[in-house]
């Protein structure tokens, strides 16, 4: 009976912090789950106001008190932001965020208590180096990739931002603006030549096997191709397409690219150019024998009606 006693004892602060968190977010969510419209904060920042409370409580998240990760808010609403009240490694990290994150640096870089080794991996990715190091407000974060964190779904939810059927679109949503080709330097037709290219359509019929952008470039810690790191740098594409393609060697692998078919790309621009020859040349091969046999019908048509004549 004491057992009993002392192991129910052990159970009532996990039950009053479940409360307590419960409550908490209750709290929130009764202004936030009704409230509609954009405020503009002093970042000069609009912030949609409204949190769908059914559709936070699906997410990941949904078990998780609003000042987890907006730690500046205290209890009271209504009270202005303290810095003070969040972890100064927090806080420094948030520093280098303001640019990015307009609205709440704090929780942006609070993604790292629960998630440090996928933030390190990001901190080392070009995106990660764009946003940090070179102070750019476009390179790809968290909330870019993943959506916005009150409604992030496990990536085997249909829905997902990252789940397979999405993750090529998601990227896409970067890399097929013409602004960001141009100032970084890549073809803003990358999904096209991925979606015209022997992966991106079997991808498109639904194989489950079919190459995705994580599958060679990784996904938190991508690198510039360029770099000796990435997968898809020179020296490193034979151990990548290795993997799905057996004995993959230097000249396998120099075919596939995302660059525009072109004479600066001659593998698949040569091999385009020769398959719409053989294309052409077998329809010319169909028509003119199709042309002959219909000349070799009429003519032995009227010759034959010309040796009838003859005779009679």
């Amino acid at each position: 009976m004491k057992r009993v006693f002392l192991v129910a004892l052990l159970w009532i602060p996990l039950l009053c912090f479940a409360y307590s968190a419960s409550a908490e977010t209750f709290t929130c969510l009764a202004c936030h789950g009704s409230m509609r419209g954009k405020i503009r904060v002093k970042s000069g920042a609009l912030v949609d106001v409204n949190v769908d409370a059914d559709k936070y409580s699906q997410s990941v998240h949904g078990g998780f008190d609003c000042i987890v990760c907006h730690k500046q808010f205290g209890s009271n609403p209504h009270e202005p932001p303290k810095m003070a009240s969040a972890p100064s490694d927090i806080v420094s990290l948030s520093g280098k965020l303001t640019h990015k994150a307009k609205v709440d640096p704090i929780a942006l870089a609070a993604c790292s208590e629960c998630h440090s080794d996928a933030y390190k991996s990001w901190q080392q990715s070009i995106h990660g180096s764009n946003v940090i190091q070179k102070k750019q407000s476009d390179g790809a974060s968290c909330v870019d990739c993943h959506g916005s964190p009150h409604y992030i779904v496990p990536k085997n939810i249909a829905v997902s931002h990252v789940n397979k059927k999405n993750i090529v679109k998601t990227c896409g949503e970067c890399h097929e603006k013409e602004e960001l080709a141009k100032k970084y330097g890549f073809s803003n037709h990358i999904l096209e030549r991925y979606y015209e290219s022997f992966h991106g359509k079997k991808y498109i019929i639904g194989h489950p096997n079919a190459p995705t952008c994580v599958d060679c470039h990784k996904y938190h810690d991508v690198k510039k191709w360029e770099d000796p790191m990435s997968p898809v740098a020179w020296d490193n594409r034979t151990d990548t397409c290795g993997r799905c393609h057996k004995g993959a060697t230097k000249k396998f692998v120099a075919a596939i690219t995302h660059k525009p078919i072109g004479k600066d790309n001659p593998i698949p621009y040569y091999f385009e150019k020769g398959l719409i020859a053989l294309l052409l040349s077998v329809f010319v091969f169909i028509v003119g024998h199709v042309i002959l046999e219909a000349f070799s019908e009429i003519r032995d048509k009227v010759l034959r009606k010309g040796k009838e004549g003859h005779h009679e």
